[in-house]
């Protein structure tokens, strides 16, 4: 075996194997279809041979006048075939389309519900375009990849199989002769498929990056124009619109230039069929009908052998789609649903940290050892350096990250060992970056629970100080928020999220430095909605802006993943560690009146 028959025979295996997974996986639940489509396929075949066929008796009676009335009999005939096959081919198209979009559904939903049971990790790694790409295009390829394989199998190979048997009976010399390019034709086909598949991954790829740069330029408009970066902008775009027209230019070549290919040598051997016919019509005498039958058989198989020579260009192309499909499928699911894990019971709402390691890098701890405890019904603030690992407290508690060590205990239940869902459910989270979906004010809030009535939304949003300012707006809460909340300010995102939570009522209440952003008057209004939302709620908050954590019942010191300090504002001002540092960084000499000494 040669070194580079290697690479194709694997190339070849790769294949069979996806498309029987997608025989197995997708077209099995469909195959009553699929087989009707089929036969109704193969019915339009029979139909193109038996015209093919007919025209031997015809044609070798034209001397007689019995033979033209039989002439215009076959012409009833002919428009009797070629009509049926007009309508079983409308059948099977109708079919196939039918089948191929339920399949493009249940693909989609397959994806994006696994993409629902993938952990942060795994998003951080990739780009969201990326997903929307995989989901919105590629699960086209799975359906043409069956439909391909349908319509070839069952009126492409039949077409050619029925015409090629007439061939065969009217003359089996010229049939071998006609046969002979079938192998070149083969050889020279295969050579592209490799060209092919490689150029369609460049496309997929580089269609990301355009859906990469129109959602940055979109999402980030403001950077854009406040650093005049359109310019940049362009720039990407025409670099990933370039490379996809390149590889889109370059598959198209590899593609039509089966065309002329396929074209010379039918011409090959057509010619050949009609100079060794009409030697032996001329030389030999024989049979004149055979002869025009046999050439109308080889016409009318023409454009299915074609289609037939480019079915592994045309399947490769639509695996590309499939692979990229199955690159997500296939990748492992880190919060499937365990039936066999005990739901967590919330009775006091105690959080203690046990030993806890965690890095987001294998060799870069982020959390080393850590342990403290939040009370129940307590506020215990978390504050420190940027890049302590104060955040991250807040996203393992909610299990978004797994601990490489240690333990994080809820009431005396271990998290890891309980349903994830009912830890989050017993869990109400504000963060700093304010996520408003898709809809009014009026949906977003109620996403706090699901079945909320407009009574408990309008009193969350009036416990969250937010009631008066969607009322300002002219269709109240039935206001568009627009895309991620864009018609509203960062104080007024904030209190639709705050409502949002307070709808929820949750015992635990994480709160991500959610007044970080705002300026004087916005954080008041959200701090006083926060005060009403912490009431009898165990609170965990982290904040950079010590004035909002003064009072809070306790008080952690986060740095280098360790707790160096802990107790009341009162407490860590007497002492003379970090956080009095941090106080005087922000304040001066005086700290909430209390004098600084030096």
């Amino acid at each position: 075996m040669s070194e580079n028959s290697l690479p194709t025979n694997s190339a070849q295996s790769d294949t069979r194997t996806l498309l029987w997974r997608l025989f197995s996986e997708h077209g099995r639940q469909h195959i009553s279809k699929y087989v009707m489509a089929a036969v109704l396929l193969g019915l339009g075949a029979l139909a193109t041979s038996t015209t093919a066929y007919l025209l031997k008796p015809v044609l070798n009676r034209m001397v007689s006048s019995d033979g033209f009335k039989e002439l215009r009999l076959l012409s009833f005939a002919v428009f009797g075939l070629f009509a049926f096959r007009g309508l079983v081919t409308y059948g099977s198209m109708v079919l196939l389309s039918r089948t191929g979009n339920r399949i493009i559904a249940d693909v989609q939903m397959r994806v994006f519900k696994h993409l629902m049971q993938q952990s942060m990790r795994f998003f951080h790694d990739r780009h969201s375009s990326e997903f929307m790409t995989r989901v919105a295009l590629s699960a086209n390829g799975v359906r043409d990849a069956l439909q391909i394989l349908v319509t070839s199998l069952a009126r492409d190979i039949l077409t050619a199989v029925g015409l090629v048997g007439v061939m065969i009976i009217q003359d089996p010399m010229m049939a071998l002769i006609a046969l002979s390019v079938v192998p070149v034709a083969a050889y020279s086909l295969s050579r592209l498929i490799k060209r092919v598949r490689k150029q369609a991954r460049r496309s997929f790829d580089g269609s990301t990056r355009i859906m990469q740069t129109i959602q940055e330029a979109v999402q980030g408009s403001r950077i854009v124009k406040s650093f005049n970066l359109e310019g940049l902008m362009l720039r990407r775009m025409q670099e990933s619109v370039t490379d996809v027209e390149r590889a889109a230019n370059r598959m198209s070549a590899g593609m039509a230039i089966s065309s002329p290919m396929s074209d010379a040598l039918a011409g090959l051997a057509i010619g050949a069929v009609i100079f060794y016919g009409s030697w032996r019509i001329t030389v030999t005498q024989a049979d004149p009908g055979s002869f025009f039958s046999f050439v109308a058989a080889l016409l009318l198989a023409y454009e299915p052998a074609k289609r037939l020579a480019r079915l592994n260009l045309e399947i490769q192309n639509g695996l590309v789609g499939a692979r990229l499909i199955y690159e997500v499928l296939d990748s492992p699911a880190a919060e499937i649903p365990d039936a066999s894990q005990p739901e967590l019971s919330v009775t006091q709402g105690k959080i203690a940290f046990d030993r806890v390691s965690f890095g987001y890098r294998d060799d870069e701890a982020v959390l080393s050892a850590m342990s403290f405890v939040a009370e129940p019904g307590k506020t215990t603030a978390l504050v420190g350096p940027s890049g302590g690992g104060k955040s991250t407290i807040i996203s393992m508690i909610q299990r978004f990250y797994e601990p490489s060590a240690g333990s994080i205990v809820i009431d005396g239940q271990v998290i890891a060992g309980v349903d994830l869902a009912s830890l989050r459910e017993k869990i109400a989270f504000v963060s700093q970056d304010v996520f408003l979906f898709r809809g009014t004010i009026r949906e977003n809030i109620a996403l706090g629970r699901e079945g909320a009535t407009q009574d408990e939304i309008i009193a969350a949003a009036k416990k969250a100080n937010a009631h008066d300012f969607i009322m300002a707006f002219s269709d109240g809460y039935e206001s568009n928020v627009g895309e991620q909340g864009a018609q509203m300010s960062g104080g007024q995102r904030q209190r639709i999220a705050i409502a949002r939570a307070i709808l929820k009522d949750a015992p635990i209440l994480l709160l991500d430095e959610p007044t970080a952003a705002l300026d004087s008057e916005s954080e008041r209004e959200v701090q006083k909605a926060l005060n009403e939302l912490c009431v009898g709620r165990t609170t965990l908050v982290v904040a950079h802006r010590l004035q909002t954590i003064v009072n809070a019942d306790c008080i952690c010191v986060i740095e280098n993943g360790h707790v160096v300090e802990q107790g009341t504002h009162g407490e860590l001002i007497a002492g003379d560690g970090t956080y009095r540092s941090f106080c005087r960084m922000q304040f001066g000499d005086v700290v909430m009146g209390s004098p600084l000494a030096v």
